[in-house]
């Protein structure tokens, strides 16, 4: 896979996703406990089915655009953004990104719950390349984001989704990077924060930061984004102009939902 991290012109892509596929193994056989995995490692009697997360995907993202990947459940959003963040190795293409990239992939990722949300702060910082130095001097901010000024010394064991949320987002974007990656974290929490952090991602966009974001809330994308690209069973179904790629792709959903609804009419008249 091709790593190249510097600092990108507003002339190139910053995000260069070529013809990548992604394949996992999955277990073939049910398995009740860890011990009897391991013996049938070893005996080599586990048998794996090969599964294509990604099919010759390609993306190509311009310093400052806004990227929605739409597509229903288990179809590949998740998986490409792990490639884009690297996570994830392509078995086939190449990844280029260029410029510093803040992940909000999985709810909690990156915070250990038997910490307090102060000692995850800096925590986080340090794993994002910040300085303690640096994060003293944006903590009160980021606390005052999150709202959690009445839960410092709490173990974020003891949080709600929501505030996890709050505390992830606050501390990743607690200065503007080249590429903010946004994965279904803010389906959690209250309407105000949501609004916020929407506020939050435009004003960073209008600085030049470039997002990728995933989300089951057509508005909030269309709202935010400018691009798309619509994702079936790891293929690429369509890419492009926002309302172009959403309204073919409602038009979809709408029709197998028509298709389902004969079908279930069908079936009571039988």
């Amino acid at each position: 896979m091709s790593d190249v991290i510097n600092k990108p012109s507003d002339n190139e892509y910053i995000v260069d996703v070529d013809n990548v596929t992604i394949r996992f193994n999955k277990a073939t056989e049910k398995i009740n406990d860890l011990k009897e995995y391991f013996i049938k490692l070893v005996k080599r009697q586990l048998m794996f089915q090969e599964f294509l997360g990604l099919q010759d995907v390609s993306l190509k993202i311009k310093k400052g655009e806004a990227w929605a990947i739409i597509d229903t459940n288990g179809s590949g959003k998740s998986t490409l953004l792990k490639v884009i963040s690297k996570i994830l190795k392509p078995y086939k293409g190449t990844v280029t990104v260029k410029g510093s990239v803040a992940s909000l992939i999985e709810l909690g990722a990156g915070i250990d719950p038997r910490l307090t949300a102060r000692e995850n702060i800096y925590l986080n910082g340090c794993l994002l390349g910040y300085s303690k130095k640096f994060i003293d001097e944006k903590f009160d901010e980021i606390v005052e984001f999150a709202e959690l000024e009445d839960f410092l010394d709490s173990p974020v064991k003891n949080f709600s989704s929501g505030m996890k949320s709050r505390l992830g987002f606050s501390v990743a974007t607690m200065v503007e990077p080249d590429i903010l990656i946004v994965d279904e974290v803010l389906a959690v929490g209250d309407v105000l924060f949501k609004k916020k952090c929407m506020a939050k991602m435009k004003q960073m966009l209008n600085n030049g930061t470039t997002l990728l974001i995933v989300s089951h809330n057509m508005n909030h994308i269309q709202a935010m984004c400018d691009k798309a690209i619509w994702l079936n069973k790891g293929k690429v179904v369509k890419q492009g102009d926002m309302k172009e790629v959403c309204d073919e792709y409602l038009a979809t959903i709408e029709e197998k939902k028509a298709k389902e609804k004969a079908e279930k009419e069908k079936l009571k008249d039988k």
